[in-house]
């Protein structure tokens, strides 16, 4: 990496920094701790089942296949939650993901009424 380079990624690291600062400043203090939690963020590229014989058949060089396109869109889980789709792009030598859409979470919903009582079975 150049120096033009490393310093460039250097300077949007500190302005991004110094951005969560100014976030976490207006935060009460219980709330500052939460914003420097990490959690696991995961891109799933495709998914299959295999029979468990294939699967102990797996070596290097052997290839999966996936029913799903190569363009499709890939999601963005954090956790067990899905969160967001998007598309991949290069960064350099490296991938990322470039977000095009967010998920709203899935609603559940329950019932208000109480649950009736069953009257007993006489047998």
């Amino acid at each position: 990496m150049g120096t033009a380079a490393g310093s460039a990624g250097l300077s949007r690291n500190v302005g991004r920094e110094y951005e969560l600062a100014q976030r976490l400043a207006h935060l009460p203090p219980y709330a500052r701790s939460l914003w420097r939690i990490q959690v696991p963020v995961f891109v799933t590229l495709a998914g299959t089942r295999q029979p468990a014989s294939r699967v102990l058949d797996l070596a290097p060089g052997t290839i999966l296949h996936f029913s799903k396109p190569c363009d499709d869109p890939l999601v963005v889980s954090v956790g067990r939650c899905d969160v967001a789709v998007g598309e991949t792009v290069k960064v350099g030598d490296k991938f990322g993901i470039r977000i095009t859409s967010m998920l709203m979470p899935e609603e559940k919903f329950e019932s208000v009424r109480p649950k009736k009582p069953t009257a007993p079975t006489d047998q």
